[in-house]
């Protein structure tokens, strides 16, 4: 090899190790940032609402206010259901490495009618799932309307704390506290918030929170 090929080799190695460098502090920041999983249905996906206009970029706002480092990955989908929900967690968890998994999820189940034991069952491994992955979990407590029979909705709603408590996780009591009562909060389906009644759903979210602020403000 003559001197000037050498060169040219040495070159393109430096430029190679340059570049390799570069990408180092690029990578680590990426690593660095916690993230916080949103597993949901339409209530969490902006469904008929402008996009970016939904509780969780509200909450992704906030943490941005207060000079958190924290990202907020919004994985729902209109009309998820937990089976859905169990389907997709573990591949979510893989990619997205939460150190903290929000699970607002059950009510379309009992929407058809599926039995309150599938629906434990398919929310308890989900959190099993999440807890072994190392992230912590809260519970989002939902309800459904007594039409649906007054032994099934209370079933339905005890279900939540009745898990939160088993599974040692965080529970936020009711996530549609404060909406469902006022329907100018609702869109024209009588179903889906609207939203003048995401900053609502927001405040209930983020008052569950308390317990993980220190991890917020602190990495």
């Amino acid at each position: 090899m003559n001197q000037s090929n050498w060169l040219t080799l040495v070159s393109r190695k430096n430029l190679l190790i340059g570049l390799f460098c570069l990408l180092i502090p690029v990578v680590t920041v990426a690593q660095s940032n916690p993230t916080i999983l949103v597993l949901g249905d339409s209530l969490s996906a902006e469904y008929g609402i402008q996009r970016g206009a939904g509780w969780v970029r509200l909450l992704q706002d906030q943490l941005i206010k207060q000079g958190s480092s924290w990202t907020v990955s919004n994985a729902s989908i209109s009309g998820e259901t937990t089976a859905g929900g169990l389907n997709r967690l573990p591949a979510l968890l893989a990619q997205k490495k939460p150190k903290i998994v929000f699970l607002e999820l059950g009510v379309n189940d009992a929407l058809r009618g599926l039995s309150i034991g599938e629906t434990e069952k398919n929310l308890r491994a989900m959190i099993v799932l999440s807890k072994k992955s190392g992230a912590r979990v809260l519970l989002f407590g939902m309800q459904i309307p007594l039409n649906y029979g007054q032994d099934y909705t209370k079933q339905f709603k005890d279900l939540y704390p009745k898990l939160a408590s088993s599974e040692n996780i965080n529970l936020l009591p009711f996530f549609m506290s404060g909406v469902v009562s006022n329907r100018d909060l609702f869109q024209a389906d009588n179903i889906h918030p609207n939203e003048q009644a995401q900053p609502r759903l927001y405040k209930n979210v983020w008052g569950a929170m308390a317990p993980y602020q220190s991890m917020l403000l602190g990495n």
